[in-house]
């Protein structure tokens, strides 16, 4: 366990932008039961916690993407925290939106860029992947090199890394349910007998039931 990956973790339980609940799980769209619901846009309401989230972001691009010529922020958690590492690390910034605007010039990637310039995504959470590999796909179809992605958390499924893996592109997150779950764990903050089903359902949400 790292320690900035600790460290994140812990500031995200101190907000609640993390919730944990065995007992009575939350429901995903995907229609998944889930005993953990994240929010990392609560951070945004918390200026020195923010402040370290962000500068922690900065720190991953910085050493992990030194070559970055661009920083992509995804709709719309992710603009908040695209914007502020940009303003960091006086790095050019775009976003990405849903679909492509249905008036105007019709644009789905916002703001100035170059084809070729190599571009980091910027997410606040990455669950299946499949939503953020589709905003790769538009930036890569509008000609931009994309070289990797940082997200605030990640659930760390095994078919979220494959399918980055085949995309072709690294993802780095400040930190993850795994270490989460340690921490919440060590903090009393989960039961000991609850420790092993949440872990457990990180390795297939989508039959999971809670088991006791």
């Amino acid at each position: 366990m790292g320690t900035n990956e600790k460290a994140v973790a812990e500031k995200l339980l101190q907000i609640n932008a993390i919730k944990l609940n065995v007992q009575s799980p939350f429901t995903w769209a995907s229609g998944w039961k889930s005993p953990i619901y994240c929010d990392n846009r609560k951070v945004l309401s918390f200026p020195y916690i923010r402040d370290f989230i962000k500068s922690e972001m900065c720190n991953v691009i910085f050493q992990d993407f030194p070559t970055a010529d661009i920083l992509a922020g995804v709709a719309t958690a992710g603009i908040a925290w695209g914007a502020m590492s940009a303003d960091q690390l006086k790095l050019p910034f775009i976003y990405v939106r849903p679909k492509p605007k249905e008036h105007g010039l019709g644009n789905q990637v916002e703001g100035y860029f170059e084809k070729g310039q190599k571009t980091v995504v910027i997410e606040d959470l990455v669950s299946t992947g499949k939503s953020s590999l589709q905003v790769v796909e538009v930036l890569r179809d509008a000609g931009l090199d994309v070289i990797g992605m940082v997200s605030i958390f990640t659930y760390a499924f095994d078919h979220a890394q494959e399918a980055f893996n085949k995309a072709g592109l690294t993802l780095k997150s400040l930190t993850n349910y795994p270490t989460l779950i340690s921490l919440a764990a060590e903090k009393g903050q989960v039961r000991p007998e609850d420790e092993s089903i949440l872990l457990n359902w990180r390795k297939d949400p989508a039959k999971w039931n809670p088991v006791y």
